[in-house]
């Protein structure tokens, strides 16, 4: 397997006027990553809204991907579940559709106990044999919040785990210290936290970042930029962004769905997630945000 590295956008899953999942729009979405240049993708995640998707609908749209994206990109299935079974499972099914790494997020019920994170990541790797996992290291309350040393030490105890994605705070630092405990052992750890800290992370030694998708764009001109040593314009982008991006924050996958409405690529912006909604004040500060980061979206300019 080529190494992973780069940008791998978490796709949103869109929904019906109805709240149902809609495939065509979702493979609108898969093309725009595409046409972007992003390195891969990532699905399901938090981003994906997964926890509010039923276990056949989850299956529908992994299936969907993997037909529709056809090896155009690397694909990462994401597998997160608190049963290493039902994790595992996830993980074969996205593996059935072409998926090269299943990302799994160390379960908040084994706590900071490595040798129960061991445990479990054992349990998911002897279920599916060949898999190749990716650790998310998610804060509390959804993930167990490890510390570096120990992300590391779980690693080193499965083979099968060659990937981060670090989430906790502070990133850069985090991302540094799991690097110098694992001593060469994993083949990279990939920046979360919406990119928000992405230049930081990548100076650090990083090696990709996994943003949403509504700036999947400029995000791959960022990763590019950094590659060929064009620090300027890579903060550039950096900056024109990030206000978009801490706005995002608050309102997360709303948000995403709600530039890509703007970009043209989403008719419905319907979300079953828990969260804020907007307001008028909000809808006219996203507005002026997206015109703050147009110049970075080389691709469907907002309307």
């Amino acid at each position: 397997m080529t190494k992973l590295s780069g940008v791998f956008p978490v796709l949103p899953t869109p929904f019906t006027a109805d709240n149902a999942v809609d495939e065509p729009a979702f493979r609108r979405l898969i093309d725009f990553a595409v046409e972007a240049r992003v390195d891969g993708v990532v699905f399901p995640g938090m981003a994906s809204e997964v926890e509010t998707l039923s276990a056949a609908e989850r299956g529908q749209m992994v299936a969907v991907l993997g037909a529709h994206l056809a090896g155009r990109l690397p694909l990462i299935v994401g597998a997160s579940h608190a049963d290493p079974a039902e994790s595992a499972a996830r993980a074969r099914e996205g593996m059935a559709v072409g998926a090269v790494c299943a990302m799994i997020m160390a379960p908040p019920q084994a706590g900071q106990d490595v040798a129960k994170q061991v445990a479990f990541f054992s349990a998911v790797a002897e279920a599916a044999p060949g898999l190749v996992i990716m650790l998310q290291n998610a804060p509390a309350p959804n993930g167990a919040a490890l510390s570096p040393e120990a992300v590391a030490a779980v690693a080193e105890a499965v083979p099968a785990i060659r990937y981060v994605k670090e989430e906790t705070l502070p990133c850069g630092q985090h991302v540094s210290r799991i690097l110098a405990a694992a001593q060469g052992r994993l083949e990279g750890v990939m920046g979360g936290a919406g990119a928000r800290f992405v230049l930081d992370e990548f100076a650090r030694g990083a090696n990709g970042t996994m943003p949403a998708l509504e700036l999947a764009d400029a995000h791959a001109a960022l990763w590019k930029a950094w590659q060929s040593g064009d620090m300027a314009q890579a903060r550039r982008i950096y900056t024109e962004t990030l206000p978009l991006l801490l706005f995002q924050m608050n309102f997360r996958v709303r948000a995403t769905k709600e530039v890509l409405r703007r970009r043209g690529l989403l008719e419905h912006v319907g979300a079953r997630a828990a969260g804020p909604r907007f307001d008028a004040g909000d809808l006219e500060e996203i507005g002026a945000l997206i015109a703050t980061a147009a110049p970075m979206m080389t691709m469907y300019p907002p309307r």
